[in-house]
Parts: structure tokens; sequence; C-alpha cells
């Protein structure tokens, strides 16, 4: 398409809608206008309207970003993959990443503080935390800082075997939660090898 923009105007919150040689054309969002320097006069020849389309994709991708996080926070993986599987590329999906990491809407460092710290609560060991977080997108390093920061797993243990006076039925209890046998034995006490065998 080539034609001449006639006029900007204000069509709602954050966006403008752009007339073309007297006509209305279509409604782009502000940062959008800005970036590509869309003005009255402005020619939109093929070069510009490749940076508009390339301009769009990356306001669509970040708007499908800030939609997601609203209603769950996510590790900047998991965002990247949601929003490509809407169709995003990689690059649009870190172009929105980046930006939503900048204004602090994604942090990995802080959602794996927040995650392992509520898995914790509800009574799951080291394992089954560092697995969740993995799961979740979050890097190893992260994941093993905020393991540093819970409190011991063996003091967990004692709190969550103290639901179950039976110690078998207890070592199952910390072992399906992700308990390291170490922890298992300081919350329970040692099973001879027979009970352990048993537990398998």
């Amino acid at each position: 398409m080539a034609g001449r923009i006639t006029a900007l105007r204000r069509r709602g919150p954050g966006r403008v809608a752009i007339e073309v040689d007297g006509s209305p054309w279509r409604s782009v969002p502000d940062d959008v206008v800005v970036r590509c320097g869309l003005a009255a006069g402005v020619e939109l020849e093929r070069p510009l309207l490749r940076e508009l389309r390339r301009e769009l994709r990356r306001a669509e991708a970040l708007a499908n970003a800030t939609r997601a996080l609203s209603a769950q926070d996510l590790s900047r993986r998991r965002l990247a993959e949601r929003l490509q599987a809407r169709g995003a590329t990689a690059a649009e999906s870190e172009h929105a990443a980046n930006a939503l990491e900048a204004a602090g809407l994604v942090d990995d460092a802080r959602l794996a503080r927040t995650r392992a710290a509520a898995l914790a609560e509800r009574g799951w060991g080291d394992a089954a935390v560092s697995a969740r977080l993995q799961a979740e997108g979050v890097a190893s390093e992260l994941v093993a800082a905020a393991l540093a920061e819970l409190p011991p797993e063996a003091e967990r243990a004692v709190r969550l075997a103290a639901r179950e006076p039976d110690p078998r039925r207890a070592w199952r209890l910390l072992a399906r939660r992700g308990f390291s046998p170490e922890s298992a034995e300081a919350a329970v006490g040692s099973l001879d090898e027979a009970a352990r065998a048993e537990l398998g």
C-alpha cells in the first residue's frame, strides 16, 4: 500500500487512529506511532510499512505478555513459550520479556523465592520444590538460591511428620513430598533395614 498520512486522531486510551489519503486506515498503539515516526504528511512507503508491521507484532507480543502476567507470575522462559505458542517469533518474545524485565514485572529470582516459600509452607521437601521450579523454567542457580533461603528441610520434615504417628506412614509421606532420606530420618528416627526395604 502507498499513500500519505493525512491525520492522526486519538482513539481511546493508548491508541491512535490513522487516516490515509483522507480515509480511515487503522488504529495503532501510541508507542508504535512514536517509534515509527508516524505523522500527518508522512508517505507510507514499503520500508516504513515493514517497520510498522514489525512494531505492531512487537506491541501485540507485549500486550499478550502483560495479560499473561496479570493472571499469574511467570518465569522468563515460560513467558516466552506462551508468546511463541500464540504466534510471536523468538525475537518478539525476547523483546517483550526484556521490556517487562526492565519494568520489574518479570523477575525469575523473585518468582523462585516466592514459589519456593509457598511450596515449603505447604509441606513439600527440597527435591519437590526444586523439580517444580525447574519445570517452571527457573534457572538452576536461582533454584539453589531460593532453596538456601528456606528453613532447613529437616525442620520442615519434623513438622510434617508430626501429623502422622505411625513411623512407616510418616516415612512414606515424607518420601512422597520430596524430602531426603536424611531429613526423614531426622524427623521419624531410623527404621530397620526390613522396614526400609518394604518402603522401597
